[in-house]
């Protein structure tokens, strides 16, 4: 692994907010989205002295988030300060004392100057939200979504001309707070300066960016998909079990973790809807025989085996 902070990192020593030419400054953030993806993102900006908002449609949902938050930097305070309890409270006392949660999402934005949106991976649901938010962010404000499938620029198409320049896609990966990769994501209507204030924001909060188009997928993903997908056709026509076949990749590839383990990681109803919405309507990828539904996967959904999230997949946990 290597450091995500770049020669710039001197800008970000003395506090949260950022500010240099032609670029936005970044210290207020709205998440909106409490789940695992969301409370993750706002834990991380939080950890780097960032005024956080979380939002989701109930106290419910937000006190979820608030736990896993708590949970997660309680492990991370032992490892700061393995020997010294009161130093670990104080620590995730002062992270948690960053997060401010509610449940209106259009006077949470109205402050914003990053908002990123965690959801649920449904188009119209994401569209609608944006349209929403984009009447209550301040002008200036980044809109960005954490979607890892979905067309940056289709989330965006409610939008007027001057918000789309300001909308990118910024893909965390699970869980956040490990995970050092951030895809940013550009379309074709956003202003350099605000990917180049995204890049550097992404930096500023220890995670390693990787700028690349709007395109199914992205990077990881894009790669990642097909190479599943292979290992579930393999299993399919019986050339190896699903053991041997992980045993071989991490032996034989160097992976960490073998296809069908990352496939129950991962999730195979999340992995089902992605290929099966790129198989049908994947911008270059459409009836692309890589997407195309696979019997072994529909039966594992179907049966609700659906990875590590429900105990049993191709593994039984």
């Amino acid at each position: 692994m290597y450091s995500a902070i770049s020669k710039s990192a001197p800008l970000f020593a003395r506090g949260p907010a950022f500010s240099t030419t032609a670029m936005v400054s970044i210290s207020r953030i709205t998440v909106i989205g409490g789940g695992q993806m969301g409370s993750g993102i706002a834990q991380v900006a939080a950890t780097h002295k960032h005024e956080v908002t979380l939002v989701d449609v109930s106290q419910e949902a937000l006190s979820r988030g608030k736990a896993y938050m708590a949970k997660s930097l309680k492990r991370i305070a032992k490892k700061k300060h393995a020997e010294d309890e009161a130093a670990q409270s104080q620590f995730v006392d002062e992270v948690m004392s960053r997060v401010s949660l509610s449940t209106k999402p259009q006077e949470a934005v109205s402050r914003a100057d990053l908002v990123i949106e965690a959801i649920v991976e449904n188009l119209k649901v994401k569209q609608d939200l944006f349209a929403q938010l984009s009447k209550a962010a301040p002008q200036q404000a980044i809109l960005a979504s954490n979607t890892s499938s979905l067309p940056i620029g289709k989330i965006a198409e409610l939008l007027d001309s001057q918000q789309k320049q300001r909308f990118i896609g910024l893909h965390f990966f699970n869980p956040v707070p490990q995970m050092k990769l951030v895809e940013v994501v550009r379309t074709k209507e956003a202003n350099q300066e605000v990917v180049d204030s995204a890049v550097a924001w992404v930096k500023a909060i220890g995670k390693a960016p990787a700028v690349c188009k709007d395109t199914p997928g992205f990077i990881v993903n894009r790669l990642l998909l097909p190479y599943m997908m292979e290992a579930i056709r393999l299993l399919e026509r019986d050339v190896a079990s699903a053991q041997d076949i992980d045993t071989a990749m991490k032996l034989g590839a160097g992976y960490p973790m073998g296809p069908f383990e990352l496939c129950d990681y991962v999730g195979l109803d999340t992995i089902k809807f992605i290929v099966d919405g790129w198989h049908k309507d994947g911008e270059g990828l459409k009836g692309n025989p890589l997407f195309a539904s696979s019997k072994k996967l529909d039966e594992l959904v179907k049966q609700g085996r659906l990875g590590v999230k429900s105990g049993k997949g191709f593994y039984d946990y």
